[in-house]
């Protein structure tokens, strides 16, 4: 039977069998879905799952009976104590599912950002996984400018999102992101942060824009491990961040809206 693991670690999944050590023969992904996990508490659980299942799908991957079996046992070996960002994985070729367990890194409350403008080089851009790798030399790329994150642009030079975030910024008293006709990664956090702005009366917009004209609003990158950064510098081109006004109090209540892992 599943226990909680208490060590990093990549777990392999055997159907009837559960979860056992595993051995990274193949690392290259066709989905993958990650979150953040602190003492056993984490957000928007059930939609990373759904997001991962639809990833699946797409893939045509294990039937839905295994992705269920994998997912609860998945769930049981998560640790309940500590800061975790684990991943789960379906893996190219096997079409293995997998659990890969990592400690968070230290969480971060704000991010620069390289903005000279990257051309997104992903090939499955609206599913999480095969372009991990890709997406990781960018952010190598925008280390070596003083960043932490880069920008994505589209070949019309409208922005897209983060290498590993999703972008949101405010135009006065509206909360506004890319429209969702462009290649984007359907992104939970940001999912969470929409809905709310709905409930609490928050006006919503689509709206096409270039990296200049983001310069000197409130802009966010937002994600399931570090929740909500706004950007406080843009490195490598002349540009102004604006003043993070907001920022702290929608932090707070990402903060507060995390939940138990369920009970398997």
């Amino acid at each position: 039977m599943t226990q909680p693991a208490t060590a990093e670690g990549l777990l392999a999944w055997t159907p009837g069998s559960g979860l056992a050590r595993g051995l990274a023969a193949d690392t290259r992904l066709l989905a993958a879905d990650s979150w953040l996990l602190r003492d056993g508490l984490v957000r928007g659980f059930e939609r990373h799952r759904a997001r991962f299942e639809r990833a699946c799908a797409d893939c045509g991957a294990p039937p839905t009976g295994q992705l269920t079996e994998f997912w609860r046992d998945m769930t049981t070996a998560l640790p309940r104590t500590g800061t975790w960002f684990p991943r789960v994985e379906l893996v190219r070729g096997s079409l293995q599912l997998r659990l890969l367990l990592r400690h968070a890194p230290e969480l971060a409350p704000e991010v620069r950002v390289w903005a000279a403008g990257q051309p997104d080089p992903r090939t499955v851009p609206r599913r999480k996984g095969p372009d991990l790798d890709v997406l990781a030399r960018v952010r190598q790329r925008a280390a070596g400018q003083g960043a932490e994150e880069a920008v994505l642009i589209a070949p019309s030079g409208l922005v897209l999102e983060g290498s590993s975030s999703s972008l949101l910024w405010w135009e006065d008293d509206t909360l506004c992101s890319p429209p969702t006709r462009l290649p984007l990664l359907p992104g939970v956090t940001l999912g969470l942060i929409q809905e709310r702005a709905t409930a609490t009366g928050v006006q919503l917009a689509q709206r096409e824009r270039t990296l200049e004209e983001l310069e000197g609003r409130e802009v966010w990158l937002v994600n399931a491990l570090h929740g909500i950064r706004p950007v406080v510098a843009w490195e490598g081109r002349p540009m102004e961040a604006g003043p993070a006004m907001r920022a702290e109090e929608w932090r707070k209540w990402l903060d507060d809206i995390m939940e138990p892992l369920p009970n398997t």
